[in-house]
């Protein structure tokens, strides 16, 4: 038998293992070093700005929903976080009334920040369900909600400092909170506070990222949720 031409230090390359006379059949059964061949990339593009000590957060990131063409970046902790509700607002079958987002805020911001949203999602051209135009004076605001959200392609919760008052307070529970999240399709939206607030608050929805005022105007943050639901039939 032949032996091994690097029996010390092992081969630098797979063309020089199988090159080998000792070692060029040992790794056949596994397609040479091709096992990992069948790995398949997160389907988006990242490019690194700023140093290398900024972190994940310094790193922009295209998400493969988002055209060529689009003049919006995402950070890759925004693609990492939604994905799997762009894959349910993909894998959903349509139903009559769709709205492509529902959005859920505190009472105080109705005709604030909530508003504010509304109209720049609106401008973008997505459809929203909103409390002021859809839930009827007496009706349960929980099950309005649930039901808004069913025919709803994604939904998303407005945190401000008076949705955590609300939540600390009376607001929704963690049981309505984990009904929301199991479904894949809730993205919070933080404005004029952050996630840690958030985490205090509700440990649960907090565990979920999404996008942020603090980092895009509510402009910036309508056309990324627009470019979210739109799918090509």
């Amino acid at each position: 038998m032949s032996g091994c031409t690097a029996p010390v230090r092992g081969h630098h390359s797979a063309s020089a293992a199988a090159n080998c006379p000792a070692c060029r059949g040992r790794n056949r059964g596994y397609g040479g070093y091709g096992g990992y061949s069948s790995y398949t990339a997160p389907s988006y593009h990242t490019s690194h700005t700023g140093s290398m000590g900024g972190g994940g957060g310094s790193s922009n990131a295209q998400p493969s929903w988002s055209s060529a063409s689009s003049t919006v970046t995402y950070t890759s902790a925004e693609v990492r976080a939604l994905t799997p509700v762009r894959r349910t607002v993909e894998t959903r079958a349509p139903k009559p009334d769709t709205r492509d987002v529902f959005l859920c805020h505190a009472w105080d911001d109705r005709e604030g920040a909530a508003t504010q949203l509304h109209d720049e999602l609106e401008s973008s051209g997505v459809s929203v369900w909103f409390s002021q135009k859809d839930v009827l004076l007496g009706s349960s605001l929980l099950r309005e909600i649930d039901k808004g959200l069913a025919k709803s392609r994604v939904g998303i919760v407005l945190v401000t400092p008076s949705f955590l008052d609300r939540v600390r307070g009376e607001g929704i529970a963690d049981k309505e909170l984990s009904v929301l999240l199991a479904r894949d399709l809730l993205i919070p939206i933080v404005h004029n506070t952050t996630y840690e607030a958030l985490r205090d608050v509700s440990p649960l929805l907090g565990s979920r990222t999404g996008l942020n005022t603090g980092d895009d105007s509510m402009e910036v943050i309508a056309t990324k949720l627009a470019e979210l639901v739109t799918v090509d039939l």
